[in-house]
């Protein structure tokens, strides 16, 4: 039996003429492309929004926009693989126009329009809103954890600090012993000289300055992230619940269509007290006064849920287990209720 057999290489063919006739009419990629058509750069607070007529030409903040939007579309989030995806995939040249900008520069717009990205977002729900494509009833709010660009090592507390200190503290100690002896020790093999231990024992000075100022910000602070400063240490999640240095990404979303209507960061792990501030970006983005908001019993907190009850929002919140400690904003919450001061209970339906 043979096997199936392929075009011959050698074989010369006809493809299409222009880039055109790769993208279906109904192709994702025309949706971004229409999307960003219609939007104000300037006004958004694109940089390189406005050209100036001096200088190397940009690029269109617009090209780079659709660049973007499809990366996270197709789970390609890195700079130097978008910028490989612009000379190997079609779909991506006929949305650049054939341009393939540097991974620097890819990098760089996502770095300087954070807030015209977030701006963007916005437009993105009005424009869905109007379409109808949000219910406008029920949401649900859930967090999840974002490894930070931030590693564990330049992640400090005040216990590491401190072990820090006193490892450095050491390690002077032993060079200044080994200075006293160097004279003696300069004609054996593999000793270090007297200058090359100065030059340790200097830096080993300048590292204890990093991080006697990293200890007056630990006491302040409680925890200090130098390179990501909005990161901190929590469970990332999964069954190993493995702690990294991470942000938490609160998200709410529509029930219609699962779209999501808000988001907020948070360099907390718990999700305690985030309850009233999703409700309200949900009703903003809605244009509603009333609203429904599912969430898990991470978010259950008496004096949060009472708020969002005060402000319209009927909150659907599974309990903790029984037996665990509450917290004296939950006491108070369940006196108050037992006393008449509030009515509605929805908030502490189980929905286990």
């Amino acid at each position: 039996m043979r096997y199936k057999t392929g075009m011959d290489k050698q074989q010369q063919t006809f493809l299409p003429a222009s880039l055109e006739d790769y993208v279906p009419e109904n192709h994702i990629c025309r949706v971004i492309s229409a999307f960003t058509a219609q939007l104000d750069m300037a006004e958004l607070g694109y940089k390189y929004a406005v050209c100036k007529d001096i200088g190397c030409r940009p690029f269109d903040p617009r090209m780079l926009l659709n660049l973007y939007l499809y990366g996270y579309l197709h789970r390609v989030r890195s700079s130097r693989r978008l910028e490989a995806e612009t000379r190997r995939n079609v779909e991506v040249m006929w949305l650049m126009d054939g341009l393939s900008p540097d991974d620097k520069t890819i990098s760089n717009f996502r770095r300087d329009n954070a807030k015209a990205l977030k701006e963007t977002f916005r437009v993105f729900v009005r424009m869905f809103r109007e379409l109808g494509l949000y219910g406008g009833e029920v949401v649900a709010t859930d967090s999840t954890k974002f490894r930070a660009d931030n590693s564990r090592k330049n992640n400090h507390n005040k216990t590491t600090v401190e072990r820090e200190l006193s490892r450095i503290d050491k390690k002077i100690s032993e060079y200044m012993n080994a200075l006293d002896r160097a004279d003696e020790e300069e004609s054996a093999q593999n000793t270090p000289t007297a200058e090359e231990l100065k030059a340790a024992l200097e830096k080993l000075e300048q590292r204890k300055i990093k991080f006697e100022a990293l200890l007056s910000r630990v006491e302040t602070e409680g925890e200090v992230s130098t390179v990501d400063p909005g990161a901190r240490m929590m469970a990332s999640g999964g069954d190993a619940r493995k702690l990294d240095v991470c942000h938490n990404v609160q998200t709410v979303v529509d029930d219609k269509h699962h779209l999501i209507l808000a988001f907020d960061g948070s360099n907390t792990s718990s999700d305690r007290g985030e309850l009233q501030n999703m409700s309200e970006k949900a009703k903003d983005a809605l244009g509603v006064e009333t609203i429904t908001n599912l969430a898990d019993k991470g978010y259950y907190d008496g004096e949060d849920i009472v708020a969002c009850e005060e402000s319209g929002v009927t909150c659907l919140v599974a309990k903790p287990k029984a037996g665990g400690a509450l917290k004296s904003s939950e006491l108070s919450v369940k006196s108050s209720c037992m006393t008449g001061k509030t009515t509605s209970m929805s908030a502490h339906v189980k929905t286990n």
